[in-house]
């Protein structure tokens, strides 16, 4: 395993606006749709149970490097940038002809199942640190 998880994913007629551009709005549902993939992905490895309590997102920071245009598919890159004690980072980046076009950094808490957060178990951390992009 190394940072970053990623793959290339179609975009939808609907994620355009009247410029052709992607809608702004619809780059907080790619960075959606990367997170969600990392962390099935996780889970199908047996890297991570699934049944440590919720994954919820706490803050969202999002820098729009270019246009992104609409276009048959986007290349989507997800690593870890900082692992806390009860929280994590993700950076979530769109990538279309070799450049960056967004990069979404989204911190994720882990909620027990009463609904607050927890501390990371080190089984978890070692998970995530194996994900941690390395500049």
């Amino acid at each position: 395993m190394s940072a970053p998880f990623e793959f290339e994913m179609d975009l939808r007629w609907s994620d355009q606006d009247a410029q052709g551009h992607v809608n702004n709005a619809r780059i907080v549902t790619l960075a959606e749709e990367a997170r969600i993939r990392f962390l099935a992905f996780l889970v199908s490895r047996g890297e991570d149970s699934g049944e440590g309590g919720n994954v919820v997102v706490a803050r969202q920071e999002i820098d729009y490097h270019a246009e992104t245009r609409y276009a048959p598919s986007i290349t989507l890159l997800v690593s870890v940038v900082r692992i806390g004690t009860k929280s994590y980072t993700l950076r979530q980046q769109g990538i279309q002809d070799g450049r960056a076009v967004f990069t979404v950094d989204s911190i994720v808490v882990r909620t027990d199942g009463s609904g607050s957060s927890r501390a990371l178990t080190e089984d978890e951390r070692a998970v995530l640190e194996a994900w941690t992009l390395r500049e």
